[in-house]
């Protein structure tokens, strides 16, 4: 009987253990590794060595970045990136293109008012 109970007090342990030490470093390996992967041109990063540059380009068979660090280029291991403290944003044309077509349509209204 007091062999079940240490055997069952071990796997207790053990489990106790998993949650607390094992499974947290999972998820934060998890979410490293996803964040590695959304990296993109444009990005200002962090590398672990507290470096910060924008990100120029990505090797994605080398699995390297190129950082421009205010003109000076460094190739870096994807994993030595720490965070990243600004995604780039990508503008599109759609705004110009919108307010090109609204200032046409008034004009036409204004010209067919005068008539």
């Amino acid at each position: 009987m007091d062999t079940v109970i240490m055997i069952a007090f071990y796997g207790v342990l053990f489990g106790v253990m998993y949650f607390i030490l094992i499974r947290p470093q999972k998820k934060q390996a998890q979410k490293t590794q996803d964040m590695l992967s959304q990296i993109k041109p444009g990005d200002q990063v962090v590398t672990i060595g507290g470096l910060h540059g924008i990100v120029e380009e990505i090797n994605s068979a080398d699995n390297t970045v190129v950082l421009d660090c205010e003109g000076i280029f460094l190739t870096f291991e994807k994993r030595a990136i720490s965070r990243i403290s600004k995604v780039a944003t990508i503008t599109t044309d759609d705004a110009i293109v919108e307010d090109f077509t609204a200032t046409e349509t008034e004009q036409t209204h204004e010209d067919k008012s005068e008539e």
